[in-house]
């Protein structure tokens, strides 16, 4: 049975919270420094989870006059905060690997590898529970801490293993930078799908000058200009656009009107506003796409 996002966070925050108080206990016992830092990412994931729950609640509440375009983007800005927390945690992760090149810290073993492979698998379950796809940022904001900390766990256990076989103790900091490596480039790919969302940007694999040039070739258009294309939230795409038309009746337009909506619908397109007029778009109008008017094609902007 899938689960709703919400029951799948909460769940997921109800793991991290028993292995929170795992890793502080097993951490103070051991004297291991290496649990105690993985028990800190750990407190970044209850705060980036319980993020996640709150903005999932608001995102759900309907339209009204305050926003009426619905409460969509608060998830959105939950990733960007989630996301950016993520950057923290990896300088945090930098400097403590540097420190431990300086000066290696002895681990008890003994008390350390049971709490983190406990640890570990508790981050495995989570990880299968948060990333049953990714159409919703911040679901795989949430869903990058945690995979952040299994990692870090992951990197906790095998250094941990060499010290005791070997003796060498720069294996934890080694897997300490490899693993803020790779959580830093999780935080850089969900900012920056959320900012192109926050800024208007167009959508990732959509050719707005292909797609205008697309309808203006259609029966009956006779140009389209001030197309826009955006999306509303992650993975909503809108469109609007002006489409230039002969002078007819409003009910005659109407399976013009159907062909292009289903045109862009195909292009997974889910809200589309379209204003028809019969008055020539202005030379050098944003993508302004005139159909059969091959003599003014360098007066336009393509």
């Amino acid at each position: 049975m899938k689960l709703k996002p919400e029951r799948r966070l909460v769940l997921a925050l109800s793991i991290t919270l028993f292995i929170l108080f795992a890793e502080v206990l097993g951490g103070l016992l051991s004297n291991s420094l290496a649990l105690l830092s993985d028990a800190g990412h750990v407190l970044t994931d209850t705060f980036a989870l319980g993020l996640s729950i709150i903005a999932t609640r608001i995102s759900k509440r309907p339209s009204d006059y305050k926003a009426t375009y619905g409460y969509h983007r608060v998830g959105l800005l939950a990733a960007v905060i989630n996301g950016l927390s993520l950057f923290g945690i990896s300088v945090f992760i930098f400097m403590e690997s540097y420190h431990r090149f300086m000066s290696p810290p002895a681990i008890n073993i003994s008390v350390m590898l049971p709490v983190a492979i406990g640890g570990l698998i508790g981050n495995i379950i989570m990880v299968f529970i948060l990333g049953s796809g990714h159409h919703d940022l911040n679901i795989k904001s949430a869903w990058l801490h945690v995979l952040g900390d299994t990692l870090s766990s992951v990197g906790v256990i095998i250094s941990g293993i060499i010290i005791y076989l070997t003796g060498w103790p720069y294996a934890d900091p080694i897997a300490g930078i490899l693993i803020g490596g790779i959580i830093i480039s999780g935080g850089v790919r969900v900012v920056k799908e959320a900012t192109s969302v926050f800024l208007e940007l167009v959508p990732k694999g959509f050719d707005v000058e292909d797609i205008a040039r697309r309808i203006a070739e259609l029966p009956g258009v006779m140009g389209i200009h001030d197309i826009h294309i955006w999306s509303l939230t992650h993975k909503k795409v809108s469109f609007s656009a002006h489409i230039w038309v002969h002078d007819q009746r409003l009910s005659e337009l109407e399976p013009l009107r159907k062909k292009i909506e289903d045109h862009l619908s195909e292009l997974k397109i889910s809200h589309i506003l379209l204003q028809f007029e019969c008055a020539e778009c202005e030379n050098g109008g944003l993508y302004c796409q005139v159909h059969a008017v091959e003599e003014d094609d360098d007066d336009h902007h393509h």
